[in-house]
């Protein structure tokens, strides 16, 4: 008998036959979703990962089509990139999003899954993003209204840059919260953009009052990861699952704008959104795209919840053009542990744009895991890893979970 899995497709989830997808028989068992285990790891450790992959186009449609026929170097070396690292659960960054979840699918089954190494995500969502879509306001004064500045996030087309996720363990869909639409002005103390020369606000308040936070999009993922055989609840009753809450996003860059900084202060209140989420479960300014108000609650199971805020912040606390006290202060929230994982010869650095080395993408688990390792992915240019990474030009970082917690 084949093992039915749930497949994520945008919000649309469909029933997917894993043992037909891979080509390979797959038999009921419960640790079906953990066979395949990264290097060096035992079923009781998650490694969770960020990687921003930069599959992305000039036109709607081009990197899908790049991808169908399974020949691209770029979405292979990025493949291998990831077959070696082997994390159960992954946050892509820079990939199109469509309705239909065609590039994430081709990305997964035509790469991911081929190969000397193949590694299977029957779990998968390619995640709905404000990049692209234009609005009906002109919000970079230029008296224009045209993709791409005047998107709720910098974008050419709709689902340029977008987010996805892969798992290896099913995702709890019914408790998904998405921030898509959540409006900057309504976050207390936000950075609103002042023009340097007036000393007026950038914006009009028509214009403030409807920009959203945003970028991309805040998503609260709770991943179901299986517990040990020998949880148990106080009751005696065998614990399942215990959700894993995946917090992420892609803070816009901080720069492109003028003087009035608009960028820069828009990246700084999008990291703080997930500072104050985690701290504030009855805030109820904290609203989702279901009207449901509230931070992070605590889980029936875990309390207080496990989460890792994944994703390209596009931050660094100690250098860059960021306001860096929106990373610096979530690094420094006890609910948060920072591992600061560095490769051997670039450090804590994960990206390089040009000659510069900065670190801006970051898997931050919460301060009731227990954390067993953790690196950037950045080995030595002439090993064949280290040509594969040049795909992009970030650097995949992971952590290393022990699962349960013992905390």
């Amino acid at each position: 008998m084949n093992l039915r899995l749930a497949l994520a497709v945008s919000f649309l989830w469909i029933p997917v036959d894993v043992s037909k997808a891979s080509g390979q028989q797959v038999s009921p068992s419960p640790n079906i979703l953990t066979t395949q285990l990264p290097v060096n790891q035992s079923t009781d450790t998650v490694r969770v990962a960020s990687f921003n992959v930069s599959l992305y186009g000039k036109k709607p449609g081009d990197v899908a089509k790049r991808l169908l026929d399974g020949n691209d170097s770029q979405a292979t070396d990025l493949a291998r990139v990831i077959q070696a690292i082997r994390p159960h659960v992954l946050l892509l960054c820079e990939i199109d999003h469509e309705p239909d979840g065609r590039t994430l699918n081709a990305f997964a089954d035509e790469y991911l899954s081929q190969g000397d190494s193949p590694l299977e995500y029957p779990y998968r969502w390619s995640i709905p993003t404000n990049t692209g879509m234009l609005g009906q306001l002109d919000l970079d004064n230029d008296g224009d209204v045209e993709l791409p500045t005047d998107a709720h996030g910098f974008g050419q087309y709709p689902g340029q840059y977008a987010m996805a996720i892969l798992s290896q363990y099913p995702i709890d869909r019914d408790a998904v919260r998405t921030f898509q639409t959540f409006r900057w002005s309504t976050m207390p103390g936000a950075l609103r953009p002042i023009d340097p020369a007036t000393q007026q606000p950038y914006h009009s308040d028509e214009v403030w009052n409807s920009l959203r936070l945003s970028s991309k999009n805040h998503v609260d993922i709770p991943v179901l990861i299986p517990q040990s055989e020998s949880s148990l609840q106080q009751d005696g009753r065998k614990i399942e699952t215990v959700p894993l809450h995946v917090l992420a996003s892609h803070p816009t860059p901080p720069v492109f704008d003028g003087a009035e900084d608009r960028n820069g202060k828009r990246n700084h209140d999008e990291i703080r959104f997930w500072n104050e989420y985690v701290t504030k479960a009855n805030a109820d300014w904290i609203v989702d795209d279901h009207g449901t108000a509230g931070g992070l609650k605590d889980d029936s199971l875990n309390s207080p919840p496990a989460f890792v805020i994944a994703g390209d912040l596009n931050s660094d606390p100690k250098q860059g053009d960021s306001l860096r006290s929106g990373i610096a202060n979530l690094l420094k929230n006890p609910r948060v542990q920072d591992p600061q994982p560095t490769s051997p010869q670039h450090g804590i650095s994960t990206a390089k744009f040009g000659r510069n080395e900065i670190r801006v993408d970051y898997v931050l688990p919460s301060s009731n895991l227990d954390l067993v390792g953790s690196a950037v992915v950045w080995p030595d240019a002439q090993t064949e890893l280290g040509k594969q990474i040049r795909a992009t030009d970030h650097r995949m970082v992971w952590v290393d979970i022990q699962w349960p917690s013992s905390n």
